[in-house]
């Protein structure tokens, strides 16, 4: 079904996190023959298997998938091979949610709208990769300015497109996308990992973030634009 939704990491994390207790589970079993000690007396740590009380005499995960590779110590009911398949099915859905602002600029001879700054500030549950997460919110702001300011599908009178190519339909480049101040909270989910989705956020919130901060400043000249995209034309419209 793929990972729309905002799914990546509370679908595939999830899978993973399965996935890796299971090739725990047979690497514990290895190294309690390979260090002749009970399964339960086998600690692992640090990316190292010892016997409890004696963590001098190691096994390192890379010696124990070579062992399970060669099976030349291992007894023969121990399946050869350090892998593992799982398979997650969610039991709730997450709700990720945030604060978004925006300060906007207008010029009111040409209509042209100018970001002067852009703070954020999210709730995704657990961070697991704070570099993805503020990636995401950059693209996703990135999109919803885009859906804001700029893009628009034009129309002939035969409904044929005429803005078809980036030549004519604009997005915005590394220069109209303003820097931004981010920030976190963390409200775990009730899940394993205690993550939620961080995809869509910017995407959703960005967009009325910088059309109500546009109108906020209309409004003090008590004009009102009800209309998206805020093209300087639209809002040079709205301000006669």
């Amino acid at each position: 079904m793929g990972t729309y939704g905002s799914r990546s990491m509370y679908l595939g994390g999830h899978a993973i996190l399965k996935a890796c207790e299971r090739i725990k589970e047979k690497a514990l079993l290895a190294a309690s023959h390979l260090l002749e000690a009970r399964v339960e007396d086998i600690e692992f740590k640090e990316g190292k298997f010892f016997v409890k009380g004696v963590p001098t005499k190691t096994l390192t995960l890379k010696e124990i998938a070579q062992e399970l590779s060669f099976m030349k110590k291992l007894p023969s009911n121990v399946e050869p091979g350090l892998e593992a398949t799982a398979f997650y099915e969610p039991t709730s859905t997450t709700f990720p949610f945030g604060t978004h602002i925006a300060l906007v600029e207008v010029d009111r001879e040409t209509g042209m709208v100018s970001i002067k700054k852009y703070v954020a500030v999210d709730d995704c549950g657990k961070i697991i990769n704070p570099l993805m997460v503020e990636g995401q919110i950059h693209g996703g702001v990135a999109q919803g300015l885009a859906q804001a300011l700029y893009e628009e599908l034009i129309y002939d009178n035969n409904g044929q497109v005429l803005n078809s190519t980036l030549m004519d339909y604009f997005v915005p480049t590394a220069l109209e996308v303003p820097n931004m101040i981010l920030d976190n909270t963390v409200t775990p989910s009730p899940t394993p990992l205690g993550v939620k989705g961080i995809g869509e956020a910017g995407t959703i919130v960005s967009t009325p973030t910088i059309a109500n901060a546009v109108a906020d400043a209309l409004s003090l000249l008590g004009k009102k634009v009800n209309t998206l995209p805020l093209k300087p034309e639209t809002v040079w419209k709205a301000l006669r």
